[in-house]
This record gives structure tokens, sequence and C-alpha cells, in this order.
């Protein structure tokens, strides 16, 4: 009787350990701003895998996103294009405490699908006189079209071009109108140029407010431990060396020190 009991203790143990991480097998839910939704689409099966979880990705604007929290959308993890919609989450207190974290720093290029070679300043600034219409994401609700706004002023750009400029609701649409070639060129965010192996000019950095991308586990998740270890994962040092090949800077990890934005 002796041996049966040992081998059905050693399948007991075999089903724990490999048992998925989830209740009911009920996905991670991490909402994800436009211009990081490529990469971690890249680097979440290593964690899926590791973890025995599965994770459901819903990506659009900061803001939309920033909206459907505070409304009660049931997301574990929000990662944002900016600082701000982090900051106002824990003001109102929807987030776990001290979860908001810089997990990656942006930055922004000049693209061109319509021209032979590659777009640069003495392009952008030769633009006013054109015919060319020019993208950026809308200033107004996006962090990237925040930055791209700014950067023009610093160039001394922004209001010979205001008239020539296509909005995209974020960086991800104003991307899809540049490659398309509906519009002649604009400023996108560096990483889809990494990602889709295409080249682009990267603008000056002083020229913008450092686009701190801070990610919250959302206080209304039913998976804490698991929402933390994904924060883990991210951070790790494999990750973010990952994370910096895509386009991105890597911040210190850990740290919220993350430059912000106004609000309009």
């Amino acid at each position: 009787m002796f041996l049966p009991r040992m081998v059905l203790c050693l399948l007991v143990s075999l089903l724990t350990l490999n048992k998925p991480a989830l209740a009911n097998n009920a996905p991670l839910r991490i909402a994800v701003a436009a211009n990081f939704f490529p990469v971690l689409q890249q680097i979440i099966p290593e964690f899926e895998q590791q973890q025995k979880v599965k994770i459901q990705l819903i990506s659009g604007a900061t803001g939309a996103l920033y909206q459907q929290i505070v409304h009660g959308a049931p997301f574990d993890i929000f990662l944002a294009a900016d600082s701000v919609r982090p900051q106002l989450l824990e003001q109102k207190k929807l987030i776990v405490t001290q979860s908001r974290v810089n997990y990656a720093i942006g930055q922004l290029a000049l693209y061109s699908a319509s021209k032979t070679s590659i777009f640069t300043l003495a392009d952008l600034k030769n633009l006013a006189s054109s015919k060319h219409r020019f993208a950026i994401a809308n200033p107004k609700i996006a962090p990237y079209g925040k930055a791209a706004k700014a950067s023009l002023q610093y160039l001394g750009l922004w209001q010979t071009l205001q008239p020539k400029l296509i909005t995209g609701m974020n960086v991800g649409q104003t991307f899809q109108q540049i490659r398309s070639k509906a519009v002649y060129a604009g400023i996108v965010a560096y990483s889809q140029l990494k990602l889709n192996h295409l080249t682009g000019t990267l603008l000056p950095k002083q020229s913008y407010p450092a686009i701190a991308q801070q990610l919250v586990i959302v206080k209304s998740t039913q998976h804490p431990e698991v929402a933390n270890k994904f924060v883990q994962f991210l951070l790790s040092t494999p990750i973010q060396q990952k994370i910096v090949q895509y386009g991105y800077l890597s911040p210190h990890h850990n740290q919220v020190t993350g430059a912000s934005h106004d609000v309009d």
C-alpha cells in the first residue's frame, strides 16, 4: 500500500506545479497604448509559457483606455504612453499602491514612405513651401502627438506646418497613414520603424519632453500576484534589453521619474 500512496502524492504535486496561475484559466487582461502593442506581442509568449497563463491585450489610445478604467473596465494592468494618466489613476485611488512605474522611454522619428531617400530635418524645414501634407498624432489626446507638437515648436516649425497637419487618434494610426502613402511624411514612434525594419530620422531628444511611459496595476484586478509577476518580468534586465532593441530607451527600474505633460 506504500508505493501507490507515493505515486498518488507525486501525481498531485505534478498537477499542482502545472496548474494555470489564474483561476478558471481566465486571461490576464492588459490594456496597452497603441505604440507599445506590437512590442508587447513579441514579449508576452515567454511570460505565458513561464507562468502557464493566457494574456489578453486590449490596445488603444492612452486617453481612451484611461477613461475605460475610470468607468470600471475589467483590466488588470495598464501600460500607458505617458505618465499623466497613471498619475491621475493613482490620485483617484484606482491602482494598487506603489504599482506606478516607468517601463520605457519613447522616442520620436521623422518618416516618409513616399520619399525614395530618408526624410531628414532639412526635408522637414523645406516642407512648408511644398504641397505635401504632414502627419502627427493628435496633440490634444495622444502623448506622442503632444511630444511631436513640442518638437515642432522647439524647431520653430509649428506655425508654418500647422496648416498642413493631418492628425491621427494615436501614433499607430499616424504611422499607418504615412506608411500607406496617404500622407507624405510625419512624426512617428521610433519603435514603429524598428519593428518594421524601416528607416527614419530620430528627432533631437532635447526638442521634446521625455516620453516616460508608465504602467500601473489596476486596483480592481482579481489577479494581483500574477499581475505583479508580469510587471517584474517586464522590468527584468533581459526584457528591458529587448525593449531597447525595439527602439525605446530603458528607464531606471522601479523608479517613477517620468516627465509629465499637461492634460488638455
